[in-house]
């Protein structure tokens, strides 16, 4: 097959497209052929090797977390998919024409979702949805900020607590407040518009995706007794604000939260915007892109 694949650290220019090992799916997995993988955050930090102390590359190596694609072989003791089967998955080593996955992390994907815009939605969605409905402990009635809320992370987080009956603010900077007004918050504020923000009330919960001095703002906005949590990390400063709960979360993969997100995609409840779909061998042009900020999630196309 062919593969974008890393020999080495660095910037973009260490993205080869080029022969790959086809993968073979053991006990318990399925082959896909992949129609499209997408690029998040963590590709590329493993890209530039600043997750290899606890998430290295294996040289030569595939990275990539997201996939859609379609069943084209089964593992040993694989029964509840069968080839021909429209899947997806917050999976790895996604930048590639094949991709072997575990089942227990493999969906199939719901009618009226397409198959390649499928791969903008696993790692987002999940982390997103994930924030409020594990991480932030949310009850109905009570007042959620969601910190980024043009991002797709926190699209997700919005949905999921007004699905769980919260009053939901989404947090923004000014430039994104007319992207934001699709997000399906009960009101839309400008984070870095400091009138604003020091009009805000307080809040049973802060979503957290940002970083810097933001995040470290943010923990001012929380209710004595309420909850910060983040999935970028705890700011330092958390140590001077002992009355609330912070919680710096990790998401994991679930399909049935992934089902949850898609279907709320398919019913024009959630939207995860996508800027752009490359081809695979376009990879390097896509971290670029991705670095740059595009503005929606980028896919690449197998």
């Amino acid at each position: 097959m062919k593969a974008v694949v890393m020999h080495e650290y660095g910037g973009p220019e260490v993205l080869k497209y080029e022969g790959f090992a086809d993968p073979v799916p053991i006990k318990g997995e399925v082959l896909i052929r992949v129609a499209a993988a997408s690029i998040n955050p963590v590709d590329l930090l493993q890209r530039s090797g600043e997750t290899r102390s606890y998430m290295p590359v294996e040289f030569p190596g595939v990275i990539g977390w997201d996939v859609s694609g379609t069943v084209i072989g089964l593992g040993a003791d694989v029964r509840e998919f069968s080839v021909g089967d429209r899947v997806f998955a917050w999976a790895f080593h996604t930048y590639a024409e094949l991709c072997a996955v575990k089942t227990t992390i493999l969906a199939k994907i719901p009618d009226g979702i397409d198959l390649v815009d499928a791969a903008a939605l696993p790692l987002v969605t999940m982390t997103g949805s994930q924030l409020i409905s594990v991480a932030s402990g949310v009850k109905p009635g009570q007042t959620v900020l969601v910190s980024g809320a043009a991002g797709s992370v926190a699209r997700a987080a919005v949905r999921t607590a007004k699905d769980k009956g919260a009053i939901v603010i989404a947090g923004v900077l000014k430039r994104q407040l007319d992207q934001a007004k699709d997000t399906g918050a009960d009101q839309v504020v400008a984070l870095d518009d400091k009138a604003a923000f020091d009009s805000l009330a307080a809040v049973d919960i802060v979503a957290n995706t940002v970083r810097g001095t933001t995040a470290e703002q943010l923990l001012s906005k929380v209710k004595d007794g309420g909850t910060f949590a983040s999935v970028t990390g705890v700011p330092e400063s958390a140590k001077n604000y002992l009355s609330i709960r912070t919680v710096a979360f990790v998401s994991k993969q679930d399909p049935e939260t992934l089902l949850y997100m898609a279907k709320a995609v398919r019913d024009g409840k959630l939207r995860i915007p996508i800027s752009q779909k490359l081809p695979l061998q376009e990879a390097r042009q896509g971290h670029v892109a991705f670095a740059k900020g595009a503005g929606g999630k980028i896919l690449l196309l197998a």
